[in-house]
């Protein structure tokens, strides 16, 4: 059974940063992909980002430019680099892993709350 631990959640103003990171129990190189969704208060989950075990990133629209993620392999971690918060940012943001075919892994999640 893998474990997605999840940190660097928080409370930050509004134009603030935080990084949130999301460590494997194992090496994360058998995973294909591995990202990051978010919920909202009151709304589904949504995707926020993902990267593939080749380095190939993908962003939802609503954070292209302000957020970055990127993988260590090394340390079976992948990070999400956070920068010009907006309070519609707040959200739990959950951690997921991808091995196809096998279920998704997913982090016990971590709140973001951006104030105005």
């Amino acid at each position: 059974q893998v474990q997605l631990v999840e940190s660097g959640g928080g409370l930050v103003h509004a134009g603030g940063s935080l990084r949130l990171s999301c460590t494997a129990s194992r090496t994360i190189f058998s995973f294909d992909v591995m990202g990051w969704y978010r919920q909202p208060p009151g709304n589904q989950r949504e995707l926020v980002a993902s990267i593939t075990n080749g380095g190939r990133t993908n962003y939802a629209d609503s954070v292209k430019g302000r957020f970055t993620i990127s993988r260590d392999n090394t340390k079976n971690t992948v990070y999400l680099q956070m920068n010009s918060l907006r309070p519609e940012d707040t959200a739990v943001f959950y951690c997921y892993a991808v091995q196809y075919g096998y279920p998704n892994y997913w982090g016990q999640g971590t709140q973001v709350t951006v104030s105005s």
